[in-house]
């Protein structure tokens, strides 16, 4: 006897046979089942394989509106962040206290990126790690990639980037580096834009905030 949502799975694979399905997951409405696929999007469908639909599914608590699409892909986006190591990331640091630290997917050459940067000391001084993770939205070989590579590669990430990101030169580098990975793992995680912000909790904040509106996020 097949499984719940294994026929689902079996009639969609047969009509779609490259669709990306990660997880099949049951939901509170009997004969529903979720399907997650890689980078984010969630499809509902019945447990017959006869009907799909995409959106997210909500659920309506005493006091609030619960989007319980969103909460699994916070939860996976956690998971999947929290196997990113530090010496991978080109990391911003306060001097005193770390309250909160913010994960960013950036592009050197986007202008919001660069805005955000400019916030980067004021984060900092409120108790705000920033990590760079790259995100060349042109993709690997282009020229934002060659330029994010050598700030990883340089010898100061930090300098460099900062540089990079004021329309500064930087000598052209190459080393092994996360940048092609990192690339793979914001779109998995459900980055479109950048810069878009990570936090410690899985949420994803995509665009540019300024550093009140960003620690207001984080409760600070």
């Amino acid at each position: 006897e097949p499984r719940g949502g294994d026929v689902l799975v079996e009639r969609l694979t047969a009509l779609r046979p490259g669709i990306p399905i990660e997880e099949v997951r049951e939901t509170p409405l009997a004969g529903i089942y979720a399907l997650e696929l890689k980078g984010g999007s969630v499809f509902y469908g019945t447990a017959d394989g006869k009907y799909l639909f995409a959106g997210d599914m909500y659920e309506l608590t005493d006091t609030s509106l619960v989007n319980l699409a969103e909460a699994g892909r916070t939860a996976k986006r956690q998971a999947l962040m929290a196997q990113v190591k530090a010496e991978e990331m080109v990391v911003f640091s306060p001097e005193g206290a770390t309250k909160a630290s913010i994960s960013v997917f950036t592009d050197v050459d986007c202008g919001y990126c660069q805005k955000l940067h400019l916030e980067v000391p004021k984060l900092n001084e409120m108790g705000i790690e920033v990590r760079y993770l790259a995100y060349p939205r042109a993709g690997v070989g282009s020229q934002s990639y060659e330029k994010i590579v050598s700030a990883w590669c340089s010898a100061d990430r930090n300098t460099a980037i900062t540089r990079l990101k004021a329309r500064q030169t930087i000598p052209t580098l190459t080393c092994s580096n996360p940048v092609a990975s990192q690339l793979d793992l914001g779109r998995e995680v459900g980055v479109t834009g950048t810069p878009a912000i990570v936090l410690e909790d899985g949420r994803l904040l995509p665009g540019y905030m300024p550093a009140e509106q960003l620690a207001e996020a984080l409760g600070i």
